[in-house]
């Protein structure tokens, strides 16, 4: 199961970049060039990549905490207010990423622009 909260950040360590990140978290995966390529394919690429988290914006960071919690890909993920801090684009991205996801998916969120893009059912509370 991957869970990304809204206090994502708190689980990362600001001072390593998001490939060192990546390596803390799953040290036994080689070759690095794959947790690399998985960064990229959210959108942290190059210097990006490589830069500490403490430079990235908030969108950025939220990229990386999908990344962490993607890169084993689970069964269920589970998602509290994941369009924080993501610009219109990122939020585009993520409907088409989330869309194209073949497991479970729980998600609290706020935006409707957001749940009505990506949901099928509904549960107000």
């Amino acid at each position: 199961m991957g869970i990304f909260t809204q206090h994502h950040t708190d689980s990362l360590d600001l001072k390593l970049s998001a490939l060192e990140q990546m390596i803390q978290k799953f040290p036994e995966f080689k070759p690095v060039e794959a947790l690399r390529a998985h960064l990229g394919s959210f959108g942290l690429t190059g210097a990006v990549a490589l830069r500490p988290m403490y430079l990235l914006s908030g969108g950025q960071k939220s990229r990386v905490s999908f990344a962490l919690i993607t890169f084993e890909r689970p069964h269920v993920l589970m998602l509290d207010e994941p369009t924080n801090h993501l610009d219109y684009d990122a939020i585009n991205a993520l409907i088409v990423g989330l869309n194209n996801y073949d497991g479970g998916l729980v998600v609290v969120s706020h935006d409707e622009y957001f749940l009505n893009a990506l949901c099928d059912k509904l549960y107000l509370v």
